[in-house]
């Protein structure tokens, strides 16, 4: 089923947005938005010309109100019988009543209606974090993708997935384990993302990079969004997952020969230095053309654990950087 109008017609002037221009702020699918404007009045105070949605700022605050009664459980035809009774909320700072020139790109400070503190991040998370917290699992996939193809994987990681993702895990460790199945819904839906936008890449020999976690070390999240950036840029990459046996890694080293290896380690009780030094050793190749791997140590718990000849990058995009000038030259 192709767009519906009001989601791809040019959005006029005036500072109104279109249908899929509100659901990617607010976090919803465009059918959620029709579905309350259509069932419980919840519609634009104007269309364009051919019938297009165009929400005004106080449109769009109604619709911040149902978003937030709604994700408190309320049912929604309540919710938006008390959007209708009590208006919208006063304006502030805050909130989308400011006439956004260009909305996936202002910053702003936002708690996604539920507590959920993001601090000074893109508009984009707002949304991301609102679908994660509702569970909406067509949302958030559509949000995600959304932010990945508009802004390409490290952008959209940094900026986009990264703050929410900290946002979470914030709330979850000062909640008293609640929150945990949004953490892990999240996550979920952010690695298939990374998945679903990986392009495949043919494997070039001596030009590989193999990633993998180091013994003991499940969190893969990381890895995965620098496996896709690297697959993005046409680099071939062998993704190795969590807590990889040390006998494996070294059996997967000798086998693939690569260029660079990259290994996760989340806390400093499961790097291990003599464990880089020992992948940094490894040779391969005919004699008297013996080639050895750049092994990059990724992650905070290699922090203050130097390994003498691997390069430590502190974020993606550096890691995208090094692992570019390692295979690339």
């Amino acid at each position: 089923m192709g767009p519906k109008r009001d989601d791809v017609a040019p959005a006029p002037r005036g500072g109104r947005l279109t249908t899929g221009e509100v659901a990617r702020r607010l976090g919803v699918a465009p059918t959620t938005i029709r579905s309350w404007d259509r069932r419980y009045g919840l519609g634009p105070t104007a269309r364009s010309e051919g019938r297009h949605r165009r929400w005004a700022p106080k449109d769009v605050a109604r619709l911040e109100q149902m978003c937030a009664l709604t994700a408190t459980g309320l049912p929604p035809a309540e919710a938006a019988r008390l959007v209708r009774e009590e208006g919208t909320l006063p304006a502030s700072p805050h909130r989308a009543s400011s006439t956004p020139s260009s909305p996936s790109r202002t910053p702003v400070r936002s708690r996604a209606g539920s507590g959920l503190r993001l601090g000074d991040v893109r508009q984009e998370c707002k949304g991301v974090a609102r679908a994660a917290l509702r569970l909406d699992a067509t949302a958030l996939d559509e949000l995600l993708t959304t932010a990945i193809e508009e802004h390409g994987m490290v952008m959209a990681w940094t900026d986009v997935i990264m703050p929410t993702l900290q946002a979470v895990g914030r709330k979850w460790q000062g909640s008293g384990e609640r929150y945990v199945e949004v953490e892990h819904f999240l996550s979920w839906h952010v690695s298939g993302a990374l998945r679903r936008h990986t392009p495949p890449v043919a494997d070039r020999p001596g030009a590989t990079t193999v990633l993998a976690c180091v013994p003991a070390e499940n969190h893969t999240l990381p890895l995965e969004v620098l496996s896709a950036a690297l697959a993005e840029r046409g680099l071939p990459v062998r993704m190795f997952g969590g807590a990889l046996p040390v006998e494996s890694l070294v059996a997967a080293v000798n086998r693939t020969g690569p260029a660079a290896v990259g290994l996760w380690a989340q806390t400093r009780a499961t790097a291990s230095r003599p464990l880089a030094q020992h992948v940094a050793a490894i040779q391969w190749g005919v004699r008297g053309a013996r080639r050895t791997p750049v092994v990059l140590t990724l992650g905070p718990g290699w922090a203050g654990q130097a390994v003498t000849g691997a390069p430590h990058p502190p974020g993606l995009a550096e890691a995208v950087r090094t692992v570019e000038s390692v295979v690339l030259g």
